[in-house]
Parts: C-alpha cells; structure tokens; sequence
C-alpha cells in the first residue's frame, strides 16, 4: 500500500500530487501501483498494472533535481556506484532508475550527471507466488533441489517467483517436510532482496547470503568459497561467464536456480552460452511460465535414460 514513507521520496509539491490523487479514488488502486515517472519538462505519469495516470502537472529540473537530493540522503556522492549502474535501491526495497548525460572514461561509466528521467519502481512481494512450481524443484528425498532454469518472456514474473521460491526454500516448507537449506544469492541488480544499507528489504529466508551488485559470475564463485551454500541462486543468466561460473558451482556439488529469457528451448538455444548448458543436461528441470504472470507453460525434465528432456 501507498503509504507517506512513499510520498516522502518527492519534493512537496508531487508528493501532494499523488496523496490527493489516491485520496479520491479507490483505495485498491494503490496495491496496483507500479511506477512512478518523472521527466524534465513533461507531464507526471503513475503506471498501474492497467493504465496510466498523467497529470497536467510539468515535472521542472529543479523537481528531478530535489527528487534526486532526497532519494541520495543528501549525499549524492554517497550513491555515485549506484547512479553508475543507472538505478538507487532506497528503503522499501524500491529501485529508482534515473537517465541523463552519460559520462564514460575507456568504456567504463563514471557518472551520469544532467538526470533528465527518474523512474520510482515500487516493490512488491508477492508472497506464495511461487507455489505452484515448489513441486518440480523440490528433491524431497534428498532435502535439496534439483538445478532448476525458469525461463519467461520480460515482465512475466519471474524474478518473483524466484524470490519467493528462494524465501521457501531458505526458511522451510512444513506441509512438504522440507528443511531449509543455506542459499547463496547473487542480485546483481539489486531486484531479488533490494539490500538497503546492508538489510534485504524483501524476505527471502532465514538461510539466505546474498551479494550485491556484482557480477554473478564472479559473486557466484565468492559465495561458493566463502559461505559454503546448499544451492546458488542468480537472475537472468546469459553470459559465457554466468555459464562457466554455473559449471563451476555444479563441480562443486552445489545445485543452482536460475532465471533466463525465452519462451521454448528454441529460444533458449539462439543464446551460445545457454545452448552449451543445456546440451551439456547441467539443468534437471526447465520451468516456462506464460505471458501471465506466474502462470506455468510448460516443465521440462531430465529423463536420465536418453539423457534428452521431456516433458513432465
């Protein structure tokens, strides 16, 4: 829910905007909130999960620039890493974006100053999303997991699912008489836990070692080294690096779960790194979900006979 912890991130004048706005409308509508956009010179825009409100009010440079005061603690300089990567992870675990003048130095961004755009993501949890997957990722007569790839077009829910399925699995699922395992998460963009000063502002289990912003190849092989995970966890694999780290971890007895874009294992195969794992059988069940979120399309699993995947 909306709440002033939110409006507080806003100079005066927008924040009054959005209270009055919500005000008088439904109350539901503010659970289906999602951004909150403001662009040097044009209108201020709330996106829902349907629709948009665009209000006559011009967002000035001096707004972005107040915006971006409050969001940085008055210490912009602070979260310079941060605004490097092109986004500012605030309390809540919302992530705010921001664009403008990109300042690089050999291929390395070193600023980016001029913010013309900051978008305020709102963050949800969706608790028990992941429900419906439990079933093929669970090794129940091991008290592990099976290497799992979940596999979706943007915006379907993946990293969603991801996140609740790593707070069940850290903390315990009583009605499957599974224990906890230690899970070693690699958020790279700040997305799965949303870390605020060191503190993941999304649950995602009692057992869970999460590093971030860092690459998840190299974050992956820290947390085998150094926290001795049950399993690895990383959104949105792809590279030739995330592979190698996966093959490392998976030589190391460490399962993995993992999320990648796609929508069939054709797909899946046009990426050279992912083709390489999935014709080497690393994952024991590839999970696609639909265009609706959280839906399942269709599980596949490793039938170890014809070393092939079938569908389950």
């Amino acid at each position: 829910m909306i709440t002033s912890n939110l409006y507080r991130y806003f100079p005066e004048n927008i924040s009054e905007i959005i209270e009055d706005y919500f005000k008088r409308n439904d109350p539901s509508i503010y659970i289906t909130l999602e951004e909150i956009r403001l662009r040097n010179n044009k209108p201020l825009v709330l996106k829902f999960n349907k629709g948009e409100k665009v209000f006559s009010y011009i967002v000035r440079p001096e707004d972005i620039a107040e915006t971006l005061r409050i969001i940085c603690e008055n210490s912009i300089y602070s979260y310079q890493s941060q605004i490097c990567n092109g986004y500012i992870t605030v309390k809540g675990g919302h992530r705010v974006g921001v664009t403008g003048n990109v300042v690089m130095d050999e291929e390395k961004i070193i600023n980016i100053n001029y913010i013309s755009s900051i978008n305020f993501r709102v963050a949800k949890q969706i608790i028990g999303c992941s429900n419906k997957i439990l079933k093929y990722v669970i090794d129940n007569e091991r008290n592990a997991v099976f290497n799992t790839l979940i596999v979706s077009p943007p915006g379907a829910g993946k990293t969603t699912i991801l996140r609740d399925l790593v707070r069940r699995i850290s903390s315990g699922i009583e009605e499957m008489n599974f224990y906890g395992i230690t899970v070693g998460m690699v958020d790279e963009r700040g997305e799965i836990a949303a870390m605020y000063k060191g503190m993941p502002q999304n649950d995602v289990g009692i057992r869970t070692d999460i590093l971030d912003n860092i690459p998840k190849a190299v974050g992956m092989k820290m947390l085998i080294r150094s926290m001795a995970p049950n399993v690895i966890v990383a959104d949105e694999i792809g590279s030739i690096e995330d592979v190698e780290a996966i093959c490392y971890a998976v030589c190391s007895g460490i399962k993995g779960i993992f999320t990648a874009h796609g929508g069939s294992l054709e797909d899946l195969s046009l990426n050279p790194a992912l083709k390489t794992i999935i014709s080497n059988h690393i994952f024991e069940k590839i999970i696609f979900l639909s265009n609706r979120k959280g839906e399942i399309s269709k599980v596949y699993g490793l039938d170890k006979t014809n070393s092939d995947y079938v569908l389950v």
